[in-house]
């Protein structure tokens, strides 16, 4: 009997082995069904911005001259038999091709803030854990001090000047065409996001910043740094293919729950007058125009709202199961 069952538990053991350390952090996440839920939900809503100019069934733009009642409510019909699924704006224009388009700008900004964020933040953070002394305490302070700066008027007061004043970034022209194209806006549009983005840049990196050095801390002490540094691996190459990717899980989750703020922190800008400008499309600046029709039309605020809701909600849901796949001390 226990030679039959010896050889079992040995070859599960090997394969427990020979699983991956991806296949391993698949099947938790999996296990978080609210975050698989959210992660096939915000899939399905990017995959249809990407799609935007082949499915929607208007112009971005495109007012519908032919309804006399403005805003019109979903299912409205217009002269040529096409339907206006989630209804028309006050000036005319398609509500479902407009989402489309503003889930597009929306979710482009919250990655790109994310993305650049992130990565300075983890950057900084490792330098001044692993340097320490001089390094870590002048890294630091900047951050102790950014974090007492209280957030949204800063970027209120940053927004009113670089946004109203048509501040612009001197950007290769590549560049402009290529934001120009991933947005679907002309360029002087495109620059106006970018700058939007480079204001929530700001303040975005510092929560990575504190994490990363946290861990680059705790990393440049363990053995296999010595070993490295004894081998005579330069500083870079400890920083680069060591700490940070030793270090980066905790990372992945904090851009993950940072991507649902970030969108909230554009569309409250936006609602507010100070963030993309009318007309480029974004859930923001949606819902401030709704707010002048919404007691006549109650369901006009719901259009981006719902849109807004579940994307900001299902990347906190992602992030929880982001943060219980990537936990170690939780069992196979």
């Amino acid at each position: 009997m226990t030679s039959v069952a010896q050889p079992v538990i040995l070859r599960d053991v090997q394969e427990e082995k020979q699983e991956s350390q991806l296949h391993v952090i698949w099947r938790r996440f999996r296990r978080h069904k609210l975050a698989v839920i959210s992660l096939i939900l915000i899939l399905f809503i990017f995959t249809a911005s990407l799609l935007a100019p082949v499915i929607a069934p208007f112009e971005r733009d495109a007012i519908d001259l032919s309804s006399s009642v403005r805003p019109a409510p979903p299912g409205t019909v217009d002269s040529q038999g096409r339907v206006h699924y989630l209804g028309i704006d006050h000036l005319g224009r398609d509500l479902f091709t407009r989402v489309l388009y503003a889930a597009r700008v929306s979710m482009s900004i919250a990655i790109l803030v994310v993305l650049i964020s992130e990565t300075f933040g983890a950057l900084l953070g490792a330098i001044a854990g692993y340097y320490g002394g001089v390094v870590d305490s002048l890294i630091s302070r900047i951050i102790e001090f950014m974090l007492t700066i209280p957030t949204l008027p800063i970027l209120l007061i940053l927004s009113a000047i670089m946004l109203r004043r048509d501040v612009v970034l001197p950007l290769p022209g590549f560049v402009n065409r290529f934001l120009s194209a991933m947005l679907l806006a002309p360029e002087r549009e495109a620059q106006k996001v970018v700058m939007l983005v480079f204001i929530l840049v700001i303040f975005g990196w510092l929560g990575a910043a504190r994490l990363m050095r946290g861990m680059a801390l705790s990393l440049s002490k363990q053995d296999f740094v010595e070993a490295l540094r004894a081998s005579g691996a330069s500083d870079a190459r400890i920083i680069f293919r060591h700490i940070i990717p030793n270090g980066i899980a905790p990372i992945l989750v904090n851009a993950s729950l940072a991507l649902g703020g970030v969108i909230v922190t554009e569309s409250a800008l936006s609602f507010l007058g100070l963030g993309v400008q009318d007309p480029t499309p974004t859930w923001g600046n949606m819902l401030s125009t709704s707010q002048s029709y919404m007691f006549q039309n109650p369901w006009l605020p719901l259009v981006p709202g719902v849109f807004l809701v579940i994307v900001s909600i299902g990347f906190n849901f992602i992030g929880d199961g982001l943060r219980d796949a990537l936990d170690p001390r939780l069992k196979r």
